[in-house]
C-alpha cells in the first residue's frame, strides 16, 4: 500500500448557485477543512444539454420538476472571468483549484489556465472524442467510473492510450482496440490515469456503494484506485481509503438547504473537515507494515510478560522436574519457552517458590 497522502478533492461542484460569493467561500470552507483541492464544473449549457433533455430523478426532487435540465444548468454555470481569480483566492489559501470540463471549447479553456490535472467525470466516459481530447492535453487524469460496465472502463482506458502514444485522433474504434493490444500502449497509463469508483446517485443507498469495485478495477488495469463519493456521511469515504483508495472526491456545501440539485447530497463544512481529518488519521494508523513492537509498546512488554520461576523448593544440585517450575510476570529472567530445556538439567543453587530462575 503506498504511504503517499491520499489526496482529497472538495467537489464544489455547482454547488456555487451561480453566486459570485458563495463560489469564493467554497474555496475558503476546502482550505479550511485541509481538503487538497477544491474542484468546480466549467460548461456551457447549452452544449451539454439539449432543450429536450431530461432531469435525472434526484435532480427532479431537489429542484424544479417542471424546469428543463438545460435551464437548470444555465443557472449554475460558472462564468470563465471567475476562474483566474477563484484559481488564485484557492492558491493564496493554501489549496489548489480544479474544474472539470465537459465539452471541448471548456476544455480548452481550463488548460490555458493550467490545470494540474483533470477528472473527468463519470458521465463522459463513454464519450470517446471528448475523453480522446482530455487525453491528449497530457495532464495526469482521475478517470470516474460512475454507471460504468468494466467493459466500457476498458475502452475508455483504451481511447486514453491510444491518446497518448497516436499522432492523430482515432478514425475508428478498431484503431483504438490495435493500440490497446500493445502492451507499452497499455503501460503508459501506470502512473498517469487512476480510475474513480463510483455509483452515480444521489445521495447513494449503501447498499449500492459495492466498493469491492475498486478492489476490481485495481485488479483489471493495475492502475491507482480511488472512490467518489455520493454518499450522506463519511463513513464510506474513510473504508474507501482503508481499502486502498488513492484519491477521495466528495461533495460538499456551505449549507446542505439551499436550493439546488447536489446541495443534499453533500457535506457542510463541518462534515468535511471531519473527513479530512479521520483520513489523515487513517493513513497515520497504516504504519510502514513492520511486524514489530512499537516505541510505546517496550515498558509493556517488559510489565506484561513473563518469565520462568520456581513453583516449589528446589534445592541446590537437585534435578529439575517440570512440577518444580512455573512462569509469572518478573520483568526480568528467562523467556517461558526456555523452562521445557531446563527440565532434568542440574539446580545451580536453591530456590523458593517464586524466585526467578537465573541462567
Amino acid at each position: 500500500m503506498s504511504t503517499a497522502p491520499v489526496y482529497v478533492i472538495a467537489e464544489a461542484g455547482v454547488n456555487h448557485n451561480g453566486q459570485r460569493d458563495l463560489a469564493f467561500a467554497l474555496v475558503e470552507a476546502a482550505a479550511k477543512a485541509g481538503a487538497d483541492a477544491v474542484k468546480f464544473q466549467t460548461f456551457d449549457a447549452a452544449k451539454l444539454a439539449s432543450k429536450s433533455a431530461p432531469k435525472a430523478a434526484y435532480q427532479k426532487q431537489s429542484t424544479d420538476a417542471a424546469e428543463s435540465q438545460l435551464a437548470m444548468l444555465k443557472k449554475l454555470e460558472l462564468p470563465q472571468a471567475w476562474h483566474h481569480e477563484l484559481q488564485t483566492h484557492a492558491r493564496n489559501h493554501g489549496i489548489e483549484f480544479l474544474s472539470t470540463a465537459f465539452d471541448v471549447e471548456s476544455l480548452a479553456f481550463l488548460v490555458e489556465l493550467g490545470m494540474p490535472l483533470f477528472k473527468i467525470p463519470s458521465g463522459e466516459l463513454t464519450n470517446g472524442p471528448l475523453l480522446w481530447q482530455f487525453a491528449r492535453t497530457g495532464k495526469p487524469l482521475v478517470l470516474s467510473t460512475g454507471m460504468a460496465t468494466l467493459a466500457e472502463v476498458e475502452q475508455g482506458l483504451a481511447i486514453v492510450a491510444h491518446a497518448l502514444n497516436a499522432d492523430a485522433e482515432p478514425t475508428s474504434v478498431d484503431e483504438v482496440w490495435r493500440g490497446w493490444s500493445r502492451p507499452e500502449w497499455r503501460n503508459s497509463l501506470r502512473h498517469h490515469v487512476t480510475l474513480l469508483h463510483c455509483t452515480s446517485q444521489y445521495p447513494t443507498p449503501f447498499n449500492e456503494v459495492n466498493l469491492r469495485a475498486m478492489d476490481t478495477l485495481a485488479t483489471s488495469f493495475g492502475l491507482a484506485v480511488g472512490y467518489s463519493d455520493h454518499t450522506e456521511g463519511i463513513l464510506i469515504p474513510i473504508a474507501a481509503v482503508a481499502r486502498g483508495a488513492r484519491v477521495i472526491e466528495k461533495h460538499f456545501t456551505l449549507d446542505r438547504n439551499l436550493p439546488g440539485p447536489d446541495h443534499k447530497a453533500s457535506l457542510e463544512p463541518a462534515e468535511l473537515a471531519k473527513m479530512v481529518q479521520q483520513i489523515r488519521a487513517l493513513q497515520v494508523a497504516f504504519g510502514d507494515g513492520s511486524k514489530s513492537p512499537q516505541p510505546s509498546e517496550w515498558d509493556t512488554r517488559q510489565a506484561a510478560r513473563q518469565q520462568v520461576i520456581a513453583a516449589r523448593t528446589i534445592e541446590a544440585g537437585a534435578m529439575i522436574t517440570r512440577a518444580d517450575l512455573s512462569t509469572a510476570r518478573c520483568g526480568r529472567g528467562l523467556q517461558p519457552t526456555a523452562l521445557w530445556g531446563l527440565v532434568n538439567q542440574t539446580a545451580t543453587r536453591a530456590y523458593v517458590i517464586g524466585d526467578v530462575i537465573e541462567p
